[in-house]
């Protein structure tokens, strides 16, 4: 081996090395708006939860689900989910994201479990449950109460029938403190 094919080898080795090194330091001080990312996803990638993020709106996200395809923005099922959420913004603590992620787990659980219902049904379903009281519920122990009374046998009606006596049950919240005791009293 001659003495030049060494070098010649070490010349293109490092030629090669020089392919992975990271950007310049002047690609990397460029302005925020000259790496513009530009997003990839399609319409048609509805995502299995919805992210704090995410530009789909909630009711249409949530019909999207349901149907397994990107649902129109104006339609009789995301017109009617868009309302149970807007209803749901007034009876439960969760944002319509959230009751929209937890409604679609309860879908899911409900028909894993061999009993499927429309997000429509669950969602105004437990609403109307939410109702009997003033205070804002949690929705999430509220799906996870009807699941549990789901599987225990319990058809929708009977389920939702027991979720409104639980809940009417608790009333307000308004309730009146045990009077204390009088200043006359031995302590």
């Amino acid at each position: 081996m001659t003495p030049t094919r060494p070098l010649l080898a070490l010349a293109l080795a490092a030629g090669l090395a020089a392919c992975d090194r990271p950007e310049e330091p002047a690609e990397a001080a460029r302005a925020p708006e000259d790496q513009t990312v530009v997003a990839t996803k399609s319409d048609a990638d509805i995502p299995p939860w919805l992210s704090p993020t995410d530009p789909m709106e909630p009711a249409r996200w949530l019909a999207s689900r349901e149907l397994g395809r990107p649902a129109p923005e104006v339609g009789s099922q995301a017109d009617h989910l868009r309302h149970s959420l807007a209803r749901a913004k007034d009876a439960f603590i969760e944002d319509p994201r959230m009751v929209a992620n937890r409604t679609v787990q309860l879908g899911q659980m409900l028909a894993e479990a061999g009993t499927p219902e429309p997000y429509a049904d669950l969602l105004d379903g437990l609403e109307a449950v939410a109702a009997v009281t003033t205070r804002k519920q949690l929705f999430g122990e509220m799906c996870q109460q009807y699941y549990n009374t789901r599987r225990q046998g319990a058809d929708r009606a009977t389920a939702l029938a027991r979720l409104t006596e639980r809940y009417a049950a608790q009333g307000s919240g308004d309730q009146t403190p045990a009077p204390g005791p009088s200043p006359g009293d031995a302590r």
